[in-house]
Formats: structure tokens, sequence, C-alpha cells
């Protein structure tokens, strides 16, 4: 036996139910459409953040190499630097040596020390006394002074390659 008014009512529901089933799954489907969009959005955004970090690691390697270059051709000059620096050093603290032990000035070696030092001396001749000993031996005062001004000569020089050597760098 079958109820006529419960049928009506059972198909009625069936109705609704398909009615409601069927916006469901449009709801859905234009959800799942709009995701998909959002993530080609998204994809793009990030394939051009992408690319600008790219662009600016390839920019910042070169930076890099540029600077680890001229750090390379700068820590070359200034070792050049420091040999002649200790050049003259070693020269002239030999002519104080020489000076002091009152060694021959006729003999070879201290001619051929005075006129390697002569060029490099000559600035600082006579400006301060030579304390002389009744030994003989001589305490070149002038010789001590010309060491004196190039070590802070090259001290000024090795600052001033720091300063060009020195790498830069960007927060």
């Amino acid at each position: 036996m079958s109820d006529p008014k419960a049928a009506s009512d059972e198909a009625r529901r069936a109705s609704q139910h398909e009615q409601v089933k069927s916006h469901i799954e449009s709801d859905v489907g234009a959800e799942i459409a709009a995701g998909a969009d959002r993530v080609t959005e998204d994809r793009a955004r990030v394939e051009q953040v992408a690319a600008k970090l790219r662009g600016k690691a390839i920019h910042e390697v070169e930076g890099t190499e540029a600077e680890v270059g001229r750090a390379r051709a700068t820590a070359r000059v200034s070792q050049v630097v420091d040999y002649v620096f200790y050049l003259v050093y070693g020269l002239l603290g030999i002519r104080f040596v020489l000076a002091l032990l009152a060694a021959r000035p006729g003999a070879g070696f201290s001619q051929f020390i005075q006129s390697v030092t002569d060029p490099l001396y000559a600035p600082f001749r006579g400006i301060l006394p030579s304390l002389t000993t009744t030994g003989g031996s001589t305490v070149a005062g002038s010789v001590a002074f010309a060491i004196g001004i190039y070590i802070l000569l090259h001290l000024a020089v090795k600052g001033l390659l720091r300063l060009i050597a020195h790498r830069r760098t960007a927060v």
C-alpha cells in the first residue's frame, strides 16, 4: 500500500535533494575554478619574484668577482710596496750599523752602501746631529730619523691600499 501523500512528499524531497546537490556541485566547481585561477596568479607572481632574485644574485656575483679581482691586484701591489720599503729599511739599517761600528769608509762594501743609500738619505742629511764616541763609533741620528720617516710613509701607503681594496658591503 502506497500512500499518495507519502509518495508526493518523497518526490518533492528527492527533487529538493537534487536541487541542493546541483547547487552544491556548482558552488564547489566555482570554488575550484577560482582556486585554480588564484594558483595561476600566484604561480605568475612567484615566477616574477624568482626572476628578480635570480637577476639580483647574478649582479651580486658579478660585483663580487670584480671586487675579488681588484683585491688581488691591490694585494700584489701591496706586496711590492712592502718589499721596496723593507729593502729601504734594510739598506738604511746597514748604513746605520756601519756608522755605529766605525766601519772604514774606504772599504768596498761601505762605499757600496753609501752610494746606494745616498739618494734615500739625501733629504734627511744634517737634520739631526751625529754623535761620535771616542772610539770612532757614530750614532747617525739623521739615518735613524730617515728610517722613522720611511716607516710612517710605508704605513700611509699601506693604509691607502687598504682603502682601495676594502670590500664594500651593502645592507
